[in-house]
C-alpha cells in the first residue's frame, strides 16, 4: 500500500478558513478604500478647478495625502504597540467602523454641499483609522497559517489587494459619473460587509502578553527595525522610491487637463480615461501577483527587489511624457494608451519588489515584534504614497504635472541604485526562507 503524496501548498492553504475569511474581509475592505480615495481625488479636483489653474489645482489636491499621511506619522509607534498587545482583529474591525463613520460623512456632504475643507477634515480621520489598522491587520495574517505557508499566503494577499485595486477603481468610474454620493454609500457599505466577514474568523489573534511598557515596546521595535539591515534598507527603499515616482495621484489631472481627450471622440470621456488610468496598475500588479502565487521568488530575491524598484521608476518616466511624445511623433492619439500601458507596467514591477519586502521583513521577525515593524512598515508605506502626492503636488507646481512626474521617476532609478550600494547585505538576499 503506497502512501498518499503530501497536499500541495495551495490545498493545505485553502484549508485555512480563518485566513480565507480574512483575506475576504481585506479585498472587501480594499475595495472600499478605492472606491473612496478614487471618489475623494475625483470630486477635490473638480472643485479645487473652478477657482483655480491646473498646477494651483493640482497642489490643493495633494494636500490631501499630507492630511492623511500626518495621523500615521504621529500614531504609528503607539498603533503599532497597540497591534503587540491588543487582539488585532478587534482592532481592524474598530477602524473599520471609523471608516464606515467617514464614508457616511462624505455622502452626505456629496448630496447637500461638497465644499474642500470638510473633505480634508474628514480624510484626517481616515487617516487616523489607517493608522491603527494597517499595521495590525499586516500582524494578523502569520497568525493564520502555519509558518512555511507564510510566503504562497502573503502572495494570495497581495493578489487580492491587487485584484481589489483594480475592481475599486473601475467601479469607482462608472458612480463617479453620475454621482459621487452613491460613490461613498457604496464604499460605507463594503465596510460594513468587511466586519461581517471578519466577524467569521475564529482563530485566536491576540499576541502574547508583553510585559514591557508601552514606552519600552515602542523603543524596541525602532532598534530592532535599525538592527536588521535587510528590513530598514528593505522599507527605506519603498519610502525614498514611492516619495519620489508618486504620480498617480496626478491622474485626475491627466485625464482631465494634459491627455487630449478630443484625439479619441466621443467615446472617452475624461471620468473614463481617469477610471481607466486608474485601474492599470492594479492590473499590471494582479498579473504579477497571479504569477507569484503559484511560482514565488526562490532565488536573488534582493536582485529581484531592486530590479522592480527601477522598473517602476522607469514606467513612471514613460507615462509622465506619454502625452508629449504623443505631440512630438504627431500621434497624440497614442497618450492615452501608452499611459494605460506604463501605469499597468508600474504597477507590476511595485508588486514585485513589494512581495519580496514583504515576505523579508515577515519571515525574519518574530510574532512578538510584528505589530511594531509593521507600524514601522506602515510609516514608511504611508510616507512613500501620501508625502509622496504631496511632493508631486509641489513639483507640478512649478514643473506642471508631466514634469512632476518624469522628475519623480528619474528621481526613483537613482535611488535604486543608491540603495543597492549602501545595503549590500540586502541586494545579496538569496531565498525568501
Amino acid at each position: 500500500m503506497t502512501d498518499l503524496p503530501p497536499p500541495s501548498e495551495t490545498r493545505r492553504l485553502l484549508a485555512q478558513r480563518p485566513y480565507l475569511a480574512f483575506l475576504a474581509a481585506r479585498f472587501t475592505s480594499t475595495v472600499s478604500v478605492q472606491i473612496q480615495a478614487v471618489t475623494i481625488g475625483w470630486q477635490v479636483y473638480q472643485l479645487a478647478r473652478l477657482d483655480h489653474d491646473v498646477k494651483s489645482a493640482a497642489f490643493i489636491l495633494s494636500m490631501i495625502g499630507l492630511v492623511q499621511f500626518l495621523p500615521v506619522l504621529f500614531l504609528t509607534l503607539l498603533a503599532g504597540q497597540f497591534a503587540d498587545h491588543h487582539d488585532r482583529k478587534r482592532i481592524v474591525v474598530i477602524t473599520l467602523s471609523i471608516d464606515i463613520v467617514a464614508a457616511g460623512a462624505l455622502a452626505l456632504l456629496a448630496h447637500h454641499n461638497p465644499m474642500l475643507w470638510p473633505i480634508f477634515v474628514i480624510s484626517g480621520v481616515f487617516g487616523v483609522s489607517r493608522a491603527f489598522m494597517m499595521p495590525a491587520a499586516q500582524a494578523t495574517v502569520p497568525m493564520l497559517v502555519p509558518r512555511e505557508l507564510m510566503p504562497r499566503a502573503l502572495a494570495w494577499s497581495s493578489l487580492s489587494w491587487q485584484t481589489a485595486t483594480i475592481v475599486g477603481p473601475a467601479i469607482a468610474g462608472l458612480i463617479i459619473t453620475s454621482s459621487t454620493t452613491a460613490a461613498y454609500a457604496t464604499s460605507a457599505g463594503l465596510y460594513v460587509l468587511a466586519i461581517a466577514l471578519l466577524s467569521l474568523i475564529r482563530a485566536n489573534t491576540k499576541p502574547e502578553h508583553n510585559p514591557a511598557s508601552r514606552w519600552e515596546m515602542m523603543k524596541e521595535g525602532l532598534a530592532y527595525v535599525w538592527r536588521q539591515k535587510i528590513v530598514f534598507g528593505a522599507i527605506s527603499l519603498d519610502l525614498v522610491a514611492v516619495l519620489l515616482g508618486g504620480a498617480t495621484l496626478l491622474l485626475p489631472v491627466f485625464a482631465a487637463d494634459v491627455i487630449k481627450i478630443d484625439a479619441y471622440g466621443s467615446w472617452i470621456t475624461p471620468e473614463s480615461a481617469f477610471g481607466l488610468m486608474r485601474a492599470a496598475p492594479g492590473i499590471g500588479a494582479a498579473l504579477v501577483a497571479a504569477y507569484l502565487a503559484s511560482r514565488p521568488v526562490k532565488r536573488r530575491a534582493g536582485v529581484v527587489m531592486f530590479a522592480g524598484v527601477f522598473v517602476f521608476g522607469f514606467a513612471t518616466v514613460v507615462f509622465g511624457a506619454a502625452q508629449p511624445l504623443g505631440d512630438f511623433l504627431g500621434v497624440p492619439a497614442i497618450a492615452l494608451p501608452l499611459s494605460v500601458f506604463a501605469l499597468a507596467i508600474l504597477g507590476g514591477a511595485d508588486m514585485l519588489s513589494v512581495f519580496v519586502r514583504q515576505t523579508l521583513v515577515q519571515i525574519v521577525t518574530p510574532d512578538g515584534m510584528r505589530g511594531r515593524v509593521a507600524s514601522v512598515s506602515s510609516l514608511f508605506i504611508g510616507a512613500s504614497n501620501e508625502l509622496g502626492e504631496f511632493e508631486s503636488g509641489i513639483v507640478a507646481r512649478f514643473l506642471g504635472p508631466v514634469g512632476a512626474a518624469v522628475f519623480g521617476g528619474v528621481g526613483a532609478m537613482i535611488a535604486t541604485g543608491l540603495w543597492a550600494k549602501l545595503f549590500p547585505d540586502l541586494r545579496k538576499a538569496d531565498k525568501l526562507a
